[in-house]
């Protein structure tokens, strides 16, 4: 049974055991702010999600990660559908994410209906890495009530 559900403090340690990138000072936003979910698979975590507010009002998704048991088996979708879900139904018409050029995650967004949207590149030689795809989704629900 496959449960999602949003990061509570008491998840720290599995958080930690997958978002090597969150400072910690972080964690807590994620858990006041409910920007973050956690899946379970058979009572089990077996991953997670983040997100936070790009230009304060549209919904982006800064990390989805499937433990390595639980990866190829649907996971990844059904937590991205529920978070654009729970987006949509908070009055968000558009989500946002985004994946290196060289990760085959771009490859999943398209699959789930995001459309390529843009570009970032880096060029400065401490922080250079390959180009950042970005994706974009209207969820259909905020489009209605005049939000982004």
């Amino acid at each position: 049974m496959t449960e999602i559900r949003y990061v509570r403090n008491s998840d720290k340690d599995f958080w930690y055991s997958l978002d090597g990138h969150l400072p910690e000072a972080q964690f807590q936003i994620k858990v006041d702010t409910k920007q973050g979910y956690i899946l379970s698979v058979d009572d089990k975590p077996a991953g997670l999600l983040r997100y936070h507010l790009f230009w304060d009002s549209v919904p982006f998704c800064t990390l989805l990660y499937i433990g390595g048991a639980y990866q190829g088996n649907g996971y990844g979708k059904q937590l991205m559908e529920y978070w654009e879900k729970d987006m949509s139904l908070q009055g968000y018409g558009m989500v946002l994410t985004s994946t290196r050029a060289d990760e085959n995650a771009q490859h999943f967004y398209r699959r789930l209906g995001y459309r390529d949207c843009g570009g970032l590149v880096i060029d400065i030689p401490r922080y250079a890495q390959p180009m950042e795809l970005f994706f974009c989704k209207e969820t259909g629900w905020g489009l209605q009530e005049g939000k982004i």
